[in-house]
């Protein structure tokens, strides 16, 4: 007679359907959709899927885990595209996108507590008759934990800053089920270690984030929304730096190439633009601030070729730029119909923006790669779709071939690479090179420390 040996997983998933019910799942139509994100990695099906609602259930089912030594990886929105959430060694997937509650809002020390399941549109909408918004804006429906456990950045990052400058605290399941709880809400502490940015961008390898504490912003008084256009890439660049070193408060300075901007025309339907190199725009502050603003970003785009400087104050004229901006990549993969796209980011001082966009442009060309471009260019970071056909066997490794191209020859030029996608499975190969030996080994260590067992998103950051 033949006798099964019962794996550990399914001894977690016996126990955890006692607190879960029916929201632990092993439907293959649930396990396909937490097989991966939205990258080009292979993806691995889950042996389940658990939907948790509380801190509680996250401990309790994360503790199970420990002690079967079953992986676990938290998923959010699944908008990752470095291969975050795709569980290579199977295990459970940890969805939190059923913890919406916006738990605080204290609205004279501008911060709130929310749960890690919460979209930045959802909170925005919260706060919006209350005079205060959450800045922070990656261009997609992500999840707030999600966006701390990539460090996300984002369109508005050129003046607010990123996660990390908008986190005041977490509260982290570690990976033996203990709750701890980092931060605070005061502004500024000089008590120990500094937990809070530990987690932050550790891309659930070191712990499952059940809350977050933001710092909030008033709305400001006026915005402007402004697009201009440009005859060459290089032009719009050094446009782009002048503004910069010039010390002009923009709240948004976004680029999108010719060829991301003739797909964004299709796609959104934008009127009256050609397909040409164009930066968007947004200026924050008084009226009168605003105005000096986009005065002078106009006499310093004009002086490097840019033209059809267009102002929109109207709310829902800016809501429709930006909407195109923030599908620039749906719009990119609706350029070639029936091909795919690998998308990478790299990030630089700005002084070498010119070298490190324009020339893997160039390189791009010269290979015979379609790609679009659109970049955060305030602070040096630009994200490149590399188009490929899925058709074509050699399609998707010439593709991560170009991929490899962009980021060493950001690398070579003092960025880093990845300015908001995080490493993943996607970038793990270039850790290393840009940390050093020793850095790594301090990486592995803390690794190790809070999760000896290895059983937090393992395969993810580090190669082995």
């Amino acid at each position: 007679m033949n006798t099964l040996t019962p794996r550990p997983v399914d001894a977690v998933i016996a126990a955890a359907r006692g607190f879960l019910g029916e929201r632990l799942s092993t439907n293959a139509t649930v396990r396909e959709q937490h097989s991966r994100g939205e990258d080009s990695s292979t993806p691995t099906l889950p042996d389940a899927v658990a939907f948790v609602e509380t801190t509680e259930e996250v401990s309790r089912l994360v503790e199970l885990c420990h002690r079967h030594e079953v992986p676990v990886v938290p998923f959010g929105a699944g908008t990752s595209l470095e291969g975050h959430v795709n569980p290579v060694r199977r295990g459970i997937s940890l969805d939190l996108s059923r913890m919406t509650a916006i738990l605080e809002v204290n609205a004279e020390d501008m911060d709130c507590v929310v749960e890690p399941g919460v979209t930045r549109q959802q909170l925005n909408d919260h706060l919006r008759d209350q005079g205060m918004f959450f800045p922070v804006d990656p261009g997609s429906h992500c999840t707030l934990g999600g966006m701390v456990a990539t460090r996300a950045s984002g369109t508005n990052a050129v003046r607010y800053g990123t996660i990390r400058e908008n986190v005041l605290g977490l509260e982290v399941v570690l990976a033996d089920g203990r709750v701890i709880e980092t931060g605070g809400r005061t502004r500024k502490a000089a008590n120990g270690y500094d937990l809070t940015r530990l987690f932050i961008g550790s891309e659930g390898t070191l712990g499952v984030v059940t809350r977050v504490r933001l710092r909030l912003h008033g709305i400001p008084e006026a915005m402007s929304s402004a697009v201009v256009q440009f005859p060459t890439l290089q032009g719009a660049v050094e446009s782009v730096i002048e503004v910069m070193q010039m010390g002009i408060p923009v709240a948004r300075i976004e680029l999108l190439d010719d060829d991301m901007m003739a797909a964004a025309i299709a796609y959104s339907k934008l009127e009256g633009y050609a397909a040409a190199t164009t930066l968007f725009l947004e200026f924050h502050g008084s009226e009168a601030g605003v105005r000096e603003q986009a005065e002078a970003v106009e006499a310093i785009t004009s002086g490097h070729g840019g033209s059809g400087f267009k102002w929109a104050t109207d709310p829902a004229e800016r809501a429709k730029l930006w909407k195109a901006r923030h599908d620039s990549y749906w719009a990119g993969v609706a350029s070639k119909p029936g091909w795919k796209a690998l998308t990478t980011d790299v990030c630089v001082p700005i002084s070498r923006l010119v070298e490190a966009l324009v020339g893997a442009k160039q390189e791009a060309q010269a290979l015979g790669h379609p790609t679009c471009i659109v970049g955060h260019v305030g602070d040096g970071n630009f994200h490149q779709m590399v188009l490929y056909d899925p058709n074509d066997p050699q399609g998707l490794e010439r593709a991560w071939d170009m991929d490899r191209r962009i980021v060493e020859r950001g690398l070579a030029l003092g960025g880093t690479c990845s300015g908001e996608h995080g490493i993943g499975l996607g970038k793990r190969e270039f850790l290393e090179r840009e940390h050093g030996a020793e850095a790594l080994a301090v990486m592995r260590s803390l690794k190790a420390a809070l999760d000896p067992k290895g059983i937090m998103n393992p395969g993810k950051m580090f190669r082995n």
